[in-house]
């Protein structure tokens, strides 16, 4: 396998660049075909760096025309550049000025990194290292300095110019072009570096701070998408109000601007005062927009604004620290949905998450920690662990030291590091300066990979009216990581009585508890509650208070009770998941059928859907049984996901058959001719509709006609697409006409056929790999484009599992021989479907060897990018 440059970087490596730079002016020469860039950057030497100690800045695809230094052009020796960077041979050990003019072509730039051209808009991406794409910089997070960017273009290719911080001025050029210069005031690293030039149409607005400043807001679009863009709008100015008001913390610029662009390799990016957008994530009408896609739109808006804080006011000292950032920032937007929504529906909605993208990664051949003590390439590590994982860490600070403490800490944290790039250590100190306490074992959380499988048993004595809980903590190896240490383990629990109700005590023995939750600090601990009037039932890991595994003696008897009493909304949806959980295994496993568990079971959800107290959102989530790619990570070696798949529809079946009557009746009573709105209550209502189609189309011959009916009738895309998938997914007759008209129904509109394709690529029936091939073979499909490559390939990388692992190896095959294609055009896009082989350890002996063989194939390959090969090494354990 031969690769770009290998590297691999050391946390313990990092050392401050022998010069910093201070200031930076950068001149844009906009134009089709090249683009000149002219920067000019204050340079100085730190203390203590000796005369004549070069200084190596980082530079890629770069053509050099002019280099100075004060004014001085230099001469060939003085400095070198190469597909590297440019190194500056002996410069003055003084405060300079390093001059450079260099050209770029961002027509070509299929990679999406550094200044780019997308439809016909020019427009950057620099995190994590794409400033070096676009002139020679000391290229990394630590490196803080202010910006000051002139752009001149022709105006009627580029009529809007926009870069990060206050415009300064514009105005005509003559000869069609104009300018305009933009000053950024506050010191950033150039990952958080943007700008845009094309022609845009837009909406405004303003917002006035608590403290009374008006800020101008934007968003920036294709034309005739404006009105699309009104809901992003209303979540940024919500996103502003909360945070001001959670954590006190007011915008600093006299503008923010959001652009939406077509070919983006991210989500989002937070870059100062110049958010750019993946387009999905802005534009929502009701007609081709599903709740899900309004819902990620508030989220994502809310997520890069927060950024503004935690992220860029504060930044990270390396790229080691990434879940400083990101896992904060992942936090504070959770909290941002849970105020706005349903805090119960929003924890639930964030574990199937983590469940689903974060404890694969933690138990497979990708592991790594929140914060990895090195790395071959970073673009890689943007990772569930590092984001949801990263959020989940934060979440438990916050656990153990309340909301007060927490918010104290933060206070502490925005007061001591403003305008800092700083680490996790720090982080954490302010922490333990606020609230008194020592983290140092706390920080293991961020130090190791893994998750924790934690142990429970319990006994009563009625004699002593003693109840005794023995707890334990072992996390299992992962790769480099043989050995573990034990973590901090906040565990939120409650007693139930015999008649639902909470349980109290007289007194407590063995353990660090509180009211509401034990902490556990060892290996082990045994706490004996006394004055337990009653044997009770016990609730452990309410609001999931910790990323775990957990095991119990609980019976199938206590998880139903739970299911009814709990208080706790996240147990009570818990205890339905490891009902159901259990039953599927003992069907995979080929035991038989436990009729009286199964009837139980059928009954506990005939209670929920019937239960007056529990909102339709919730509802909906109860009534779904746990997906195929929990269940094989529930079983954990030897997977056969056909199997797996086969013994879930036929649980399906048997929980939700006998309740068809009432399940249609309560679809039926939940239309609504209402006006549509992406509310939380209209939301929750269309969900619990569409989880009962879908359970029909399973569980009820009249399901699938039921689900077309839908399809045909739809006002809004949420409905239209629940009846789609359900249609599609489970291949039944109406699957192809229906996929038909979809496609047609919506020529036209890229966003709306990515969901065509994840349909189509996620259906369950055997022929659906020569649909996707037929479809990734079509001279008109859009090759170059992330979001069209995701939707398709990778949807049946990451979410058709049957199909993805056939035993005859032609899924695993199709997927390495089209990461081999992308990967000389996208190496993101192509590592990052990659990873949908995490799974291929656990699979059984036949599709694991089938694994193996497409891996190996791929290995061969010539040329491999560092992102792909970074991904393929540690995939096959090298």
């Amino acid at each position: 396998m031969r690769t770009e440059t290998e590297h691999t970087i050391y946390l313990k490596d990092y050392a401050p660049t022998p010069y910093t730079i201070v200031s930076v002016d950068l001149d844009f020469g906009i134009a089709p075909d090249t683009t000149k860039v002219r920067a000019q950057l204050t340079i100085e030497p730190r203390e203590g760096t000796a005369a004549g100690t070069p200084l190596v800045l980082d530079g890629e695809e770069l053509k050099l025309e002019e280099i100075a230094i004060d004014g001085a052009p230099l001469v060939l020796s003085a400095y070198a550049a190469d597909a590297n960077g440019l190194t500056v041979v002996n410069p003055p050990q003084r405060r300079f000025v390093l001059e450079t003019l260099v050209a770029i072509t961002p027509e070509t730039n299929t990679r999406l990194m550094g200044l780019y051209r997308s439809s016909g808009v020019w427009c950057t991406q620099c995190e994590p290292e794409g400033f070096r794409r676009i002139t020679y910089y000391l290229d990394r997070p630590d490196i803080l300095a202010t910006f000051k960017v002139r752009m001149t273009a022709d105006e009627a290719l580029a009529p809007v110019l926009l870069a990060n911080g206050n415009l300064v001025s514009r105005g005509s050029l003559g000869n069609g072009q104009h300018f305009a210069v933009w000053e950024d005031p506050f010191p950033k690293p150039a990952y958080l570096f943007a700008l845009v030039a094309g022609d845009l149409g837009s909406i405004t607005d303003t917002y006035t701070t608590g403290s009374g400043r008006k800020v101008d807001l934007a968003i920036y679009c294709a034309h005739g998408k404006e009105e699309q863009c009104l809901w992003a709008m209303d979540s940024l100015k919500r996103s502003m109000a909360w945070d001001e008001k959670r954590f006190g913390r007011e915008y600093d610029l006299d503008v923010f601007n959001i652009v939406a662009v077509s070919d983006f390799n991210f989500g989002a990016m937070e870059n100062k005062g110049l958010n750019i957008f993946n387009d999905r994530l802005v534009f929502a009408r009701p007609e081709t927009a599903t709740d899900a896609d309004y819902e990620s739109i508030e989220r994502v808006i809310a997520h890069e604004y927060f950024h503004n804080w935690t992220g860029n006011r504060i930044t990270c000292r390396d790229w080691f620290q990434l879940c400083l950032k990101e896992g904060l920032t992942v936090y504070r937007d959770q909290e941002f949905t849970s105020d706005e929504r349903s805090r119960a529906v929003k924890r639930i909605s964030d574990v199937v998450t983590l469940r689903a993208t974060q404890f694969p990664e933690d138990g497979g051949p990708l592991a790594h920690p929140p914060r990895p003590d090195h790395y071959r390439e970073i673009n890689n590590f943007y990772t569930p662990t590092v984001y949801e994982k990263g959020a989940e860490v934060v979440r438990m600070l916050a656990t153990l030291l309340g909301q007060d403490g927490f918010r104290k800490g933060m206070d502490l944290y925005f007061e001591r590091h403003d305008g800092e790039a700083t680490t996790i250590e720090a982080f954490l100190k302010v922490f333990e300066d606020a609230n008194e306490v020592d983290l140092t074992q706390f920080k293991t959380w961020y130090l190791q990979a893994g998750t924790p499988k934690v142990t429970v048993s319990d006994s009563y004595d009625a004699a002593s009216q003693t109840y005794t809980l023995s707890i334990s903590q072992e996390t299992a190896p992962t790769p480099g990581e043989p050995e573990k240490s034990d973590v901090v383990l906040p565990i939120k629990f409650g007693l139930i009585g015999p008649n639902g109700s909470p349980m109290g005590w007289s007194g407590v023995t063995g353990g660090e508890v509180s009211d509401d939750m034990i902490v556990l600090r060892g290996k082990s601990a045994e706490i004996t509650f006394s004055g337990v009037a009653s044997r009770p039932v016990p609730s452990f890991f309410r609001e999931f208070s910790a990323p775990v595994n957990l095991e119990t003696d609980l019976t199938q008897e206590d998880r139903l009770f739970l299911a009814r009493h709990d208080s706790d909304p996240f147990n009570r949806w818990q205890a339905l998941q490891d009902v159901g959980l259990a039953l599927v295994k003992d069907m995979v496993a080929g035991k038989q059928t436990d009729e009286g568990a199964i009837g139980a079971l059928s009954a506990a959800m005939d209670d929920t859907l019937a239960s007056g107290s529990l909102d339709d959102a919730f509802k909906a989530l109860a009534l779904t049984l746990p997906d195929e790619q929990l269940i094989g990570r529930a079983i954990g070696k030897d997977i056969d996901p056909e199997a797996i798949h086969r013994a879930r529809v036929a649980l399906i079946r048997a929980v939700f058959r006998p309740l068809a009557g009432k399940m249609r009746g309560a679809y039926v009573a939940l239309g609504s001719d209402a006006p549509y709105q992406p509310d939380a209550v209209q939301a929750g209502r269309r969900a619990l509709r569409n989880r009962l189609m879908a359970l029909l189309v399973t569980a009820d011959p009249e399901g699938p006609a039921l689900a077309a009916e839908q399809y045909r009738n739809a006002t809004n895309m949420t409905d239209r697409f629940a009846a789609l998938a359900a249609i599609g997914v489970a291949w039944t007759a109406d699957a192809a006409p229906l996929l038909a008209d979809f496609r047609t129904r919506f020529a036209g509109d890229p966003l709306v056929f990515d969901k065509w394709l994840a349909v189509s690529a996620r259906a369950e029936d055997e022929g659906v790999l020569e649909r996707v091939q037929a479809i990734l073979a079509d001279p008109t499909f859009p090759k170059n484009n992330p979001n069209r490559l995701r939707s398709l390939v990778g949807s049946f990388a990451m979410n058709n599992p049957v199909q993805f692992t056939r035993a005859d190896g032609a899924g695993f095959r199709f997927v390495t021989q089209f990461v081999a294609d992308v990967d000389t055009r996208n190496p993101q896009v192509a590592a990052r479907v990659l990873t949908g082989f995490r799974v291929w350890p656990m699979l059984e002996a036949t599709r694991r060897e089938a694994a193996r063989e497409a891996l190996t194939a791929l290995k061969e390959s010539e040329g491999l990018s560092r992102n792909t090969s970074d991904i393929l090494t540690r995939m096959l354990g090298e």
